[in-house]
This record gives C-alpha cells, sequence and structure tokens, in this order.
C-alpha cells in the first residue's frame, strides 16, 4: 500500500542527549487504556454512526427510527432469511449511482435505504493498526493497542499455536476498538508473500522464504482472527460468521518494490507456470482452501503482462472457482489507477480498466490516495455501465461479495459474542504477556561459541550497552511497519538495566558510527565492564515498503565499531541484530572476539524483555530463521527481477530459497538456531516402502531426468487425478542431553529421487515446537501423506509423486536424521 499514508513511514530522529529520549519512552510506557466499557465509543466517530449516535449494528430499530424509515419495510434487515436473499434486497433497493459509490474502500452507503457508510481499510498485520484512511483510530477511551513483532520474528518460533493465538488477541482487540467506535471489523492482512529475495524491503511483514510455512502462517494466523466456537446454519460457508476479516495479501508474483530502475508500479513480473503453482500461489491456496480467508488482495504488479488485478484466470477462475473464495476480491491500494497511468496497459482509459478490473473479478477497489479524491470504481463504474463496456449485474455481484462478508462479521445484526469486550480487553496483561512470549520464541541464537550465553546476572555487575541510540533505546525500531500505537514500549535498555543496574550506553548518533571519538569513548569503556553487548541492525529507513536495499551489509559503518569494541574488550562480546532480512555479518561470524549473535528481528513492544530474556538465560532461545541469510556476495550472483527460482546456467544465477540455491556456502541456512541446551534424534523407522496404485482411469506422467538415466515404465503420478490415501508414518524421540529446558523445532523435508532433474534439494513438509525438559525425552509423531509431502512440481506445472527412492530428512544441521522410501508406482 502506499508509503505515504503509513503512520510509521516518517524516518526517526534521535535525540541528542539520552536523557531526553529516556524520557520519551516513559511518556509511552505509562499510557494505559481508561476505564469502562461503553459501547457507544466516541460521538460521531463510528463504528455506524447516525445523527450523532453510534450504533454496533445496521438492523438495529432506533437507528432506522432517527433516519426517519421503518426497518419492518426493510427485507434486507429480516433476520430470518438466507444472507443471499437479504443482500440480494438491499443491492436491488439501490440506484445505479448509489451502487457505484459503495464500490470503494470508502463506501458512501445510501441513506435513503438505510445504509451507513463503511470503510473497509484496515490493517492488522501484527497488532491493531490505524494506517489508512480512519477506520481505525486511536484517542481518548482507546490510546493504543497491543503491538505483537514482526512476522518475520514470529515466524522464526515455527509454532502454529502461537500463530493463531496472536491472529485471536488481534481480533478481540479490534472487536472491543469496534465496540468503542474505534474500529471496524474487515482487515487487510496477513501479507504471505514470499521473500524471494534476501534484498526485498518488505521482509519483515512476511513469514519469510518457504511457501509451506507461509501456508501453515496464513492458515494459523486467519484462523486465530476469523474463527467464531458456534456452528452455522446448514454448513453454508458463505452463512459461516466470522469474527473480524482477514484477507491474505498481495495476490501474486510480488514482491519488487523499489530496486534501481524496477518499481511496483511498473514490474511485469515474467514466472513460469511452474513456478507460479510451487511457489508464489501455495500459500495463498492454503489461505484460502485451509484458512477459509474472507478476503484475497491483488497486486500492483503486472504478471507475464496481465495486471494482477486484471487478470480473469487469476482472480475468477484461479481464487474464486478451484480454489472456492468465500469472500471478496480488493485491489492493493490504487492499483486500478496504476494500471492506466503508470503501467499503461493496453493504453486503456480509467473506464476501460475498471471495467476490465470488475470482469475479471475485482469487487472492491481500493484508491483515492495517489491522486484525486475517489477510486476508479467510484469515479469511472457509472460511466463504464452507462457506455456499455460493463454489466450492471457485474456491479450487483461485486456488492452482493462485499455485503455478505459484513452480514456475516454481525455489522448488520450483531454478534453476541463481543458485545461485552470493551477497554479493558485492549493492551490486556494476557495479550501483553503474549507478546513478550512471542517476541522470546522469535529469537534465534546464531552464534555462541565457548557457551558465552547466556550471562550470569549474579556476576556480570557493570554493562556496556554499545551501538546505534535508536537500537539500544528502541521505541520505535522494534515496531517496524504497519503498526499501530503501543500500549508501552520495554526497550533494550530498560530491560537489560533491570538486570544489571550498572549499565552503561555508549551510542552512535543520527548514525555517525564513523566517528573515531565515539569509537574510541566506546572501545575504552568496554575495558572497564564485565560485559559489553553491541545492538546493531537495520531500521525502515533500509528495509520497508517502497526500498528494498542493494547490498546486504549493516549500514552506517557499525562494522567498524563492532570490531573496535571487541578488539578493547578483554573478553569476548555480545553481538544482537536488529533486522528483518539477512546482514552479511561474517566479520563477526569469523571474529573469536564476538562470542554470541542474536538475531532479534523487530520484536515488538515487549521486544527489550525478550533480548535481556534471551541474553540472561532467563528464556532458552529456540527460533530458527525462516529465511536464508547470504553473504553479500550474492547482489552480485544475480539481479532481483529474475524471478525463475530455479539456477539458470546459461546467465550465472545461482537460485534462490534453500529450495533451489546452489551457489557457495551461505552464512547462516534456513532452520538454522541454536539452544543452550543440547539435543539428540531417535527413531526406528530406518526406512519405507509404498504401493501407490495407478488405476485404469489414471494415467503415467512423464518426468525430467538427468542425462544418461533410464525412465521406469510409470515415471510419475498425477496427483490431481490420483484420490491420495498413502501415507508414511514414523516417531521420533527428541531428547534433551544438556542442563537446561529448551524449546526445539523439529524440521521434516522430503527430496525427490536423486536422479529426478530441476527439482528441489529438498523441501519442509512439516515441522513442531517441542518443549523437552533438561534429561528428559519426547516422542513426536508424523505422518506424511504421499501427494501432499512427496509431491512435487514437473516442468509441466502438474504436480506429480515420482517413482523411485525419496528421502525423508529431519532436522537442520548437524542434528539431523534421514531414512529413504520408496515409492513404487503399481499400474
Amino acid at each position: 500500500m502506499p508509503l505515504a499514508t503509513m503512520a510509521s513511514a516518517s524516518s526517526s530522529r534521535y535525540p541528542s542527549l539520552l536523557v531526553a529520549l529516556l524520557c520519551a519512552i516513559a511518556a509511552v510506557s505509562s499510557a494505559a487504556a481508561g476505564p469502562g466499557n461503553s459501547r457507544g465509543g466516541s460521538v460521531g466517530r463510528g463504528p455506524i454512526s447516525t445523527n450523532g449516535k453510534n450504533y454496533t449494528e445496521v438492523c438495529d430499530p432506533a437507528r432506522f427510527a432517527a433516519l426517519g424509515l421503518d426497518m419492518s419495510g426493510f427485507r434486507y434487515c429480516d433476520a430470518s432469511l438466507p444472507y443471499a436473499d437479504r443482500v440480494r434486497d438491499l443491492v436491488g433497493r439501490l440506484t445505479l449511482e448509489e451502487k457505484v459509490r459503495n464500490l470503494g474502500d470508502q463506501a458512501e452507503g445510501a441513506p435513503r435505504v438505510g445504509l451507513p457508510p463503511y470503510k473497509w481499510w484496515g490493517e492488522a498485520l501484527h497488532g491493531v493498526s490505524d494506517v489508512g484512511p480512519g477506520g481505525t483510530w486511536f484517542g481518548d477511551v482507546v490510546p493504543g493497542a497491543t503491538s505483537f513483532p514482526l512476522v518475520i520474528n514470529s515466524a522464526a518460533a515455527f509454532n502454529e499455536s502461537l500463530w493463531r493465538a496472536i491472529g485471536g488477541a488481534v481480533s478481540t482487540e479490534i472487536r472491543a476498538m469496534y465496540n468503542l467506535g474505534h474500529a471496524e471489523l474487515t482487515y487487510w492482512s496477513p501479507n504471505i508473500n514470499v521473500v524471494r529475495d534476501p534484498r526485498w524491503g518488505r521482509a519483515s511483514e512476511t513469514p519469510g522464504e518457504d511457501p509451506f510455512v507461509i501456508g501453515r502462517y496464513a492458515v494459523s494466523f486467519v484462523r486465530g482472527m476469523q474463527d467464531v466456537d458456534r456452528p452455522y446454519a446448514g454448513g453454508d460457508p458463505f452463512s459461516r460468521p466470522i469474527k473480524v476479516s482477514s484477507c491474505c495479501k498481495h495476490f501474486a508474483a510480488y514482491d519488487v518494490d523499489a530496486w534501481f530502475k524496477a518499481d511496483r508500479l511498473t514490474f511485469d513480473s515474467q514466472v513460469q507456470e511452474r513456478d507460479m503453482i510451487e511457489t508464489f500461489e501455495r500459500p495463498f491456496e492454503m489461505c484460502i482452501r485451509e484458512g477459509d480467508a474472507s478476503c484475497v488482495m491483488c497486486s500492483y504488479n503486472r504478471i507475464n503482462g496481465i495486471p494482477a488485478c486484471a487478470d480473469h484466470r487469476l482472480l475468477s477462475e484461479t481464487v474464486r472457482d478451484q480454489w472456492q473464495l468465500h469472500g471478496y476480491i480488493v485491489s492493493d491500494c490504487d492499483s486500478v489507477r496504476v494500471m492506466v497511468r503508470d503501467a499503461k496497459w493496453l493504453n486503456y482509459t480509467g473506464v476501460e480498466a475498471t471495467a476490465a478490473a470488475m470482469k475479471a473479478g475485482l469487487d472492491l477497489d481500493c484508491g483515492m490516495f495517489w491522486e484525486g479524491s475517489r477510486d476508479f470504481f467510484t469515479t469511472y463504474g457509472l460511466d463504464a455501465v452507462r457506455q456499455g463496456k460493463l454489466k450492471e449485474a457485474d456491479v450487483d455481484n461485486a456488492l452482493s461479495k462485499v455485503y455478505v462478508t459484513l452480514m456475516r462479521l454481525g455489522f448488520f445484526d450483531g454478534m453476541p459474542e463481543y458485545e461485552s469486550l470493551g477497554v479493558k480487553d485492549v493492551c490486556s496483561k494476557k495479550h501483553k504477556e503474549l507478546a513478550a512470549d512471542a517476541a522470546r520464541q522469535g529469537m534465534v541464537l546464531l552464534k555462541n561459541d565457548a557457551g558465552r550465553l547466556p550471562l550470569d546476572p549474579k556476576k556480570i555487575k557493570s554493562l556496556a550497552l554499545v551501538g546505534l541510540l535508536e537500537h539500544i533505546n528502541a521505541t520505535d525500531v522494534m515496531l517496524g511497519d504497519y503498526r499501530g500505537k503501543p500500549c508501552g514500549v520495554v526497550t533494550p535498555y530498560d530491560a537489560i538495566r533491570k538486570m544489571v543496574n550498572a549499565t552503561y550506553v555508549h551510542a552512535c548518533d543520527n548514525g555517525a558510527c564513523d566517528a573515531a571519538k565515539g569509537v574510541g569513548r566506546a572501545a575504552m569503556s568496554a575495558q572497564t565492564v564485565d560485559a559489553t553487548i553491541v545492538i546493531a541492525g537495520l531500521n525502515m529507513s533500509v528495509e520497508r515498503e517502497s526500498n528494498d536495499r542493494e547490498d546486504l551489509l549493516l549500514p552506517w559503518n557499525q562494522t567498524g565499531w563492532i570490531n573496535a569494541v571487541a578488539e578493547a574488550y578483554p573478553y569476548s562480546i555480545i553481538l544482537v541484530i536488529m533486522s528483518a532480512g539477512g546482514v552479511d555479518v561474517s566479520f563477526a561470524q569469523n571474529n573469536p572476539k564476538i562470542g554470541s549473535i542474536v538475531w532479534a528481528g523487530y520484536p515488538g513492544e515487549e521486544g527489550g524483555t525478550a533480548i535481556a530474556d534471551v541474553v540472561f538465560g532467563k528464556h532458552n532461545p529456540g527460533g530458527r530463521l525462516p529465511l536464508t541469510w547470504f553473504k553479500n556476495e550474492y547482489v552480485n550472483q544475480i539481479p532481483m527481477t529474475s524471478m525463475a527460482l530455479r539456477p539458470d546456467a546459461a546467465h550465472g544465477y545461482p537460485g534462490r530459497t534453500y529450495k533451489f540455491y546452489g551457489g557457495p556456502a551461505v552464512l547462516y541456512p534456513f532452520g538454522h538456531g541454536l539452544s543452550y541446551t543440547n539435543f539428540s534424534y531417535a527413531s526406528g523407522t530406518t526406512g519405507a516402502s509404498i504401493t501407490v496404485l495407478v488405476s485404469a482411469w489414471e494415467h503415467c506422467k512423464e518426468l525430467t531426468y538427468k542425462p544418461g538415466v533410464t525412465p521406469p515404465a510409470c515415471p510419475a503420478v498425477n496427483v490431481a487425478s490420483h484420490r491420495c490415501d498413502e501415507s508414511v508414518s514414523f516417531n521420533l524421540t527428541v531428547a534433551n542431553t544438556g542442563r537446561v529446558d529448551g524449546d526445539h523445532v523439529v524440521a521434516v523435508y522430503t527430496a525427490p529421487p536423486p536422479e529426478v532433474d530441476d527439482a528441489p534439494l529438498k523441501q519442509l513438509v512439516a515441522f513442531r515446537r517441542v518443549f523437552v525438559p533438561s534429561g528428559a525425552a519426547v516422542d513426536v509423531p508424523f505422518t506424511l501423506n504421499v501427494c501432499k509431502e512427496f509431491g512435487i512440481v514437473e516442468e509441466t506445472a502438474y504436480t506429480v509423486v515420482p517413482s523411485g527412492v525419496s528421502t525423508v530428512l529431519v532436522g537442520d544441521g548437524a542434528l539431523s536424521m534421514s531414512f529413504p522410501v520408496k515409492i513404487e508406482l503399481a499400474v
């Protein structure tokens, strides 16, 4: 979405004096929600404001009476009727002019028939946000909301129950704010694009580089946002009540924002069908099929020449018909205008672009942010119908989708389960503790030579904090993009000082880490304390929406600072990195004077608590990297604009993500993460053999083999035509052989037969985060469906199960085991 609309867009300012910043932090931290639980909210601010009074449901007889209307005369308010019949009545009452005025994100309603305005745009990426045109806002009784870690941090936890809990907490705060007149009920989150390239500026918003992990995150978060614990009549999915509408974005193949001359408004993603199915579409399919998301957002870019928001095959055939979306499709903000103004697609006019997008399947246009005062659908929809380029029935169909969604949310009739929610449910102690736990679970220990961590607070009497001032006192950096106003912020300085009272700060100001005087002062202080922690990294001026990175290095000469401090300190120092994307810290990994490296990401309002808990051993880190950390040479090996995932020998491209990268050794692989304890694996399974019966009505599929390989009689079976009943089960025993309790992430991969060409090196198919007490062991069972977990996408774009010996690989790095699985296709 346009960065200019974001509350977080302005760059951070560093105060000249540390005390000034600490005072500001204290002011933020002391903010607390006021008393009371009034459902009326502030006069005139919504959610449904009529004649100066607020209501929480459209079909309130008193509200209709205030409009001079008798509600009994409007069948769309008859709750005994099916939603489809009610919406048909509502849309049928509207004039064409009224209809088009409700096709934009700031729908104008129709007071004549009792329909109020509605602001569709809400953001809840990692907490309730006030980004957007005022549908969600903070003030008076709701000064803030819980700010959870950025998505890339939560993904590092590899914990589906955590992801669902975060979605549930966020939706509870939204419903409470809705009752108070501070929020609507439709939120365009989560962002589930794949981090295909480490330079992408929006890596913080996503669950990483693996489409399966991203899909599981989407399913968990969306279920947490939407699910209501009660049955719905008839089992009709379009009648299933939802707590808050969640929207998976940005569909599809969107991951270039602004890289040299390439920008998201004009970029044409040249994507092979195999990559679309295998990588770019998979998280969205999981989000819709398994998460039952009520919304999908299409992206700015073109895909093989066609704008995503005007692609009938993607929107109508794939999302709505094939995947069975039970909801609406919305454009990324100004995407339709971008077709005309930026991409100049087919030299279409505004009328033609509006007609093309709606006929392709777009239901709602988010607009008004690049130019003008109205979105494209509202501006050109009327002319599109009158000029014969669009049927009024197409407009009716789009409105039906959006109003059924609002009915499912209780916007028209209320939802009793949530009517009691109010101030007490925003920034609650439970939610703050969840934010802290999420931040702790997402911390990744990258290096820990000679057990440098954890520090013992009983032995550490004095400590130096060195690095960027905005990271040491991270009231802003830890919150990242698409954030709202936090309940309160616990900075690294706040939390560490509680552990060690004699904590001294030596920080760069305004990024001037190359000042010799500052480096010298920090190095000298390091010689006089018991421990030194350097907090460094990136911020939203380096990686964010509309800003891709050009390299993978630490900016502002932080490397020089870190090396100088490490050299001066008599013992090894500890380095904490705040970033979303990977950073080439080879210098630190290879320096024995830097004993430990912790990746903290952008850990949200409780980030300081989590950092201190990990550093001082109150929490044993169990997070794993959700994306590969490449060395900086990678940026010279492949341009961001190359969309292919597999290596390209003709151009010398090494490939992308852990699934396909074939270049020199990376800095830290996908799934890397250390612990303060040791784990071991044991399993009684040494191999498996599965016979897949290919029935008479099925056909064997061809498979691409390496040169010199003779294909079997039946190389592969098509997953789409097979019943897929076969499975492989095994049990893994995870033992904690160390002296510290800890969480451990068990990752399960499959690798196709080695003779198959151009296939993934391996692919993640399952994961579990388990807690194992010191000296104990837990059993972790897995059942792998042959079609889902052993299937690969062939170059023809068929998903097939290959004949031959595949491999199950369990674990990452030194802690791993594997066993073969022979799959025989019997014709």
